[in-house]
């Protein structure tokens, strides 16, 4: 997959998770926002939590699943992303959750999304 490819179904994904968090009540706050330890691909509002969201956009499951693509390490860098979020908005919020989004696009028929809350 060429790296035009890949970025146009990232785009897709976050999309998709867009819909799905705003279709279970939550705000969409920002997306694609990045500082030095990276990007955040969608800032959340879930009532008083703010909710970061890192995206997986999967066509085939040959590298893995979107969980499993959320490392250690990058959850210690989602973690500082989002320090530095609340930091350049002013917020000092009641309560912060980073969540992973797994959307998966079958060959046939709609995306298929997950969300796993909490996970660093």
């Amino acid at each position: 997959m060429t790296y035009a490819r890949n970025d146009a179904v990232g785009q897709y994904g976050e999309q998709v998770a867009a819909r799905h968090l705003e279709s279970h009540g939550m705000t969409i706050l920002d997306r694609r926002w990045t500082c030095r330890w990276g990007e955040l691909d969608i800032v959340a509002r879930d009532g008083a939590t703010i909710v970061f969201c890192e995206v997986k956009t999967r066509t085939s499951q040959r590298h893995g699943t979107g969980f499993e693509a959320v490392s250690t390490r990058k959850a210690q860098r989602l973690r500082r992303a989002a320090s530095a979020w609340l930091q350049a908005h002013g917020l000092e919020p009641l309560g912060v959750r980073i969540d992973v989004v797994s959307v998966r696009i079958p060959r046939r028929g709609g995306p298929v999304v997950e969300r796993v809350s909490g996970v660093a």
